[in-house]
């Protein structure tokens, strides 16, 4: 009796599709890499031959889940702009913002995962950070050099995705002070005012003029800049 042969790519859903069950029932300490094989009823040695590690596993099912996300495809299909940098960055503050506000506390934990990653062997933070590039690197990069050709912005150092960093990092660190129940900073607790004062703090930083925060700021996403018009985790 002859069996058909799965592709490596059918093989990689469907491990994904049986880690997904098992994170979302037991959280990332509580799965294994064997309760995931055993799941997608495969060997744990064939589950190593696609995701060496539980972290790169874990990463690609959050870089999955990213792509898929509606909110980031809006402004990953817009044309490279000002307008598109400056709501980059405006969504990417929004996003951290909300994570504590969240009910189910499901991006709050990934967040506590990313920096426990950080002070162990930093792989899980590493993978994440890859994926991230990929996902938004190019577009920030693109629309930074439009605004510099625009007027709109100047050039600041040699790696524009360092400021894509610098941004990134930023606002993490804003979100971790609000992790705890009780905030480490409360920033005021006004955050509409926060959403915007970080904002037009990280544009500064990565070179946008006055002239140009205060003309697309306050704008809400919209497909007119982008060829099929219309947003860290951690």
């Amino acid at each position: 009796m002859s069996t058909l042969r799965m592709t490596s790519d059918l093989r990689r859903q469907l491990i994904l599709g049986a880690a997904k069950r098992c994170f979302a029932r037991h959280g990332f300490a509580g799965t294994t890499t064997k309760s995931v094989a055993a799941a997608a009823s495969i060997s744990e040695g064939l589950l190593f031959k696609h995701f060496p590690t539980k972290s790169a596993l874990y990463a690609e099912i959050l870089a999955e889940e990213c792509a898929a996300d509606p909110a980031l495809q809006s402004l990953l299909e817009l044309e490279p702009s000002t307008e598109t940098l400056v709501i980059l960055i405006r969504e990417m503050v929004r996003h951290f913002q909300e994570v504590h506000e969240l009910p189910d506390q499901e991006e709050a934990q990934r967040l506590r995962l990313m920096l426990a990653s950080h002070l162990d062997d930093g792989e899980f933070a590493r993978l994440i950070y890859e994926k991230i590039a990929g996902l938004i690197g190019s577009i920030f990069e693109a629309s930074l050099k439009r605004a510099v050709e625009a007027g709109d912005a100047k050039v600041i150092g040699r790696e524009p995705m360092n400021l894509f960093w610098f941004a990134h990092h930023t606002v993490l660190m804003v979100c971790v002070t609000r992790l705890p129940t009780i905030p480490c900073l409360s920033y005021g607790d006004d955050g509409a005012d926060l959403v915007r004062q970080l904002s037009e703090f990280i544009l500064r930083g990565i070179g946008v003029n006055e002239a140009a925060i205060n003309h697309y700021l306050s704008r809400e996403l919209t497909r007119e800049s982008g060829p099929s018009a219309i947003a860290e985790s951690a």
